[in-house]
C-alpha cells in the first residue's frame, strides 16, 4: 500500500500497524506524536492502529536546542 509519511510517499505491505511502520522506518524510539489524516493517534493506540492506502501520516519528534 502507498501512504504518505511526513510529505514523502512510501510503500508498505498491507496490515502493518502504525508502530510497525515506525519500526520499518527506524524511528520508533524517536517519535513523540503521530497523526493520520490530521487526526492525532494516541501513543497507546499505535500498535493497534492500521493505516490504509492513501493515508497521510505525520510523525513528530522533539528536537532540543536554543
Amino acid at each position: 500500500m502507498k501512504i504518505t509519511v511526513n510529505g514523502e510517499t512510501k510503500e508498505f505491505e498491507n496490515g502493518l500497524s502504525l508502530q510497525d511502520i515506525m519500526q520499518k522506518l527506524g524511528i520508533a524510539e524517536k517519535v513523540m506524536a503521530a497523526a493520520v489524516n490530521m487526526e492525532v493517534v494516541k501513543k497507546q493506540e499505535w500498535q493497534r492502529f492500521s493505516p490504509k492506502e492513501g493515508d497521510k501520516i505525520e510523525l513528530l519528534h522533539f528536537v532540543g536546542g536554543g
